[in-house]
């Protein structure tokens, strides 16, 4: 109620026109005319200091300072910021047909999303994800993946940020899984150590030196079977 507080200071202060104005957001010229009774004849005023808008050290202070320009007290009562819970993204009308294509492309491309978020991104139901996924739903046979970004079902950063979410809730792989790890020292160079089929197959000393045995062997077999084919007269011209 900027003019019933410009008509109480006006009233009980002393104040001039251009701070009551500033504090009020209103122009000089209608201080000016709630003081000559030509603006804001029938308002009654309303006494900042009893709503908690300004103090009276501050008035005071404003009185005895033409240049003084009020501040608002701050509150007593600081209310505690109330998180409002998030429903279900609305889906336009238009759109909602193309619900079921963007969630076989979800499910198809990034199975690591749980049921949850694919819910906030295309504001659908658990029972028809379910359904889409078991190839139940009345429409299955016609439905073709779709992405829910280029549909306008929800923007690329939702849909990052639930990829990074599902990312960070997958459990990480076992120590020792996925890949092959170097054998201590003393354990390679012992006498009693036999190295695996597929260390042997894929590399080593050992393994190139089978190979080369096993050439050589098949080299001498196919010689001699040469050597058995030739006739008398072929041994007389050698």
């Amino acid at each position: 109620m900027p003019k019933a507080t410009a008509v109480w200071l006006v009233e009980n202060t002393s104040l001039t026109f251009d701070q009551i104005a500033d504090f009020c957001k209103l122009h000089p010229l209608e201080v000016k005319g709630i003081a000559d009774g030509e603006v804001a004849a029938g308002i009654k005023g309303a006494n900042p200091i009893s709503t908690g808008q300004l103090t009276h050290e501050e008035i005071e202070k404003a009185q005895k300072d033409p240049n003084h320009r009020l501040k608002i007290a701050p509150p007593k009562v600081r209310l505690p910021e109330i998180k409002t819970k998030r429903g279900p993204r609305y889906t336009p009308v238009s759109r909602r047909q193309d619900r079921p294509n963007a969630i076989l492309w979800l499910l198809r491309n990034h199975p690591e999303l749980k049921d949850a978020q694919i819910m906030r991104l295309v504001g659908t139901t658990k029972t028809t994800i379910q359904q889409i996924r078991d190839r139940t739903h009345w429409n299955s046979a016609s439905l073709s993946p779709l992405d829910p970004v280029t549909l306008g079902l929800c923007s690329q950063i939702d849909l990052d940020l639930e990829v990074q979410r599902a990312a960070k809730d997958r459990p990480a792989a076992p120590v020792g899984e996925g890949g092959q790890t170097l054998l201590p020292a003393d354990v390679s160079t012992s006498p009693d150590y036999q190295a695996p089929e597929e260390e042997e197959e894929y590399g080593g000393y050992g393994a190139q030196r089978r190979r080369e045995e096993e050439e050589r062997a098949e080299a001498d077999s196919v010689f001699a079977k040469l050597k058995s084919l030739k006739g008398p007269e072929d041994e007389e011209e050698e």
